[in-house]
């Protein structure tokens, strides 16, 4: 069911391809333009990495040119409930394509002005290098070794590594459990690097995408799945034969990726997300939060506090 949903899907978004800024008008996507400022620090420098450029609401080259195309390039999932996925009439709905809306609605004054991509868990940071997208809004996990060669905003959602697994399966959690089980990670994932330093003894078994890990799930081919516990989550609320086991076993951070010479943009998001978050439970975040996770997350969850380099 899951993979005919997202061969469905696949249709009805663009697909990820290259192009000149003359076509950004018709699908294709331009090539980031630098903006002259400092970029952010370096993984081998990364004392804090939730910590990003200050708010602003000035305009800059990057800034310029979005707007000079009339549509703002967001590389999401299609296939993730309560993330980014599509609803049955084939709208894109889920708490990050909420945020991107509210991005474009910030920069574009609309929040339809928007061309949304398709990309799997390994593309994140290539569609951003290479230019096919302004910002990815896809569970992307702000860690040191991503800074080297993205930009991030502020953290806009707090979740942890956990594991999902079969109702009555024997593993039962990031343990010794896992050994000689078939444990599935996405490709590029944190969760990904951290079965590689400690296995505990499982098979690994590496995919482009993390919904492909569900669906071999529900097939019977691997054994258990480690991923984001909020991701997780919305896919044991729509295959309720699944269930986290276990205890979170990292503290992570979602921010928005961008090119890292595009430095007016990572303020102009954080400046976005500094308005999204305001309003404490009549906020946009809790607005969105309770829309799509208040019968989902096990508790309550309030957005990240912002945190601020100099520069």
């Amino acid at each position: 069911m899951a993979a005919a949903c997202a061969v469905t899907a696949a249709a009805v978004l663009l697909p990820l391809t290259q192009g000149s800024p003359a076509d950004r008008g018709t699908g294709a996507v331009h090539e980031p333009a630098a903006v002259g400022a400092a970029p952010l620090a370096p993984a081998d420098t990364c004392q804090d990495p939730e910590a990003s450029l200050r708010p602003s609401g000035l305009d800059g080259p990057t800034i310029a040119r979005i707007r000079e195309a009339g549509k703002l390039v967001a590389g999401v999932d299609q296939n993730s409930f309560k993330w980014g996925y599509r609803k049955a009439d084939g709208s894109l709905a889920g708490f990050d394509i909420d945020l991107v809306r509210a991005i474009a609605k910030d920069i574009l004054g609309s929040e339809d002005k928007v061309i949304y991509r398709a990309i799997p868990t390994n593309q994140r940071i290539p569609a951003l290098q290479e230019g096919r997208v302004d910002i990815v809004v896809r569970t992307m996990t702000i860690n040191c070794k991503r800074l080297e060669d993205v930009a991030f905003s502020t953290a806009y959602f707090e979740a942890g590594q956990q594991v999902l697994v079969p109702t009555g399966s024997e593993i039962k959690g990031y343990d010794s459990s896992l050994k000689g089980r078939r444990i599935c990670t996405a490709a590029g994932s944190t969760a990904e690097a951290a079965l590689k330093t400690t296995s505990y003894g499982a098979v690994p078994v590496s995919v482009p995408n993390q919904l492909d890990c569900l669906v071999r799930l529900q097939l019977g081919e691997v054994d258990g799945i480690i991923t984001d516990n909020a991701l997780a989550a919305g896919q044991a609320a729509q295959d309720q034969s699944l269930r986290l086991v276990g205890a979170p076993f990292t503290r992570e951070f979602y921010g928005v990726a961008m090119n890292k010479d595009a430095t007016d943009l990572v303020r102009r998001v954080n400046k976005v997300l500094e308005n999204y978050r305001a309003g404490g439970d009549q906020s946009p975040w809790s607005t969105s939060y309770k829309k799509h996770f208040e019968h989902v997350l096990p508790e309550a969850v309030v957005p990240p506090a912002p945190k601020y380099r100099d520069g």
